[in-house]
């Protein structure tokens, strides 16, 4: 919340103890967003752009243990689709 900015290639993960549906607001967020939420294995269940200061839910529909949020387009941009794997995070419980 309160971001003004991300650089080009850069994100916000967001890890959770235990998979389940997550849900993002943007509340106080001024920039436009991509969030992929991710299942334990990194398989991304939903991709998913966010309004700013939108509060809105938005849920990632499916159990998930991450969220990635990127600069709206993001996944778009590089061909990340729903399905893709995300490799090389922590796993939470660690």
């Amino acid at each position: 919340m309160f971001r003004e900015s991300l650089p080009p290639d850069h994100g916000m993960l967001f890890l959770f103890p235990v998979d389940e549906v997550q849900t993002f607001w943007m509340r106080n967020t001024r920039i436009p967003l991509s969030i992929a939420y991710a299942d334990a294995n990194g398989r991304i269940v939903r991709i998913a752009d966010l309004e700013p200061f939108d509060e809105r839910p938005v849920t990632s529909i499916a159990s998930a243990r991450y969220a990635l949020e990127m600069n709206r387009g993001w996944f778009a941009v590089h061909g990340v689709v729903a399905g893709d794997r995300i490799t090389g995070i922590p796993n939470p419980r660690d």
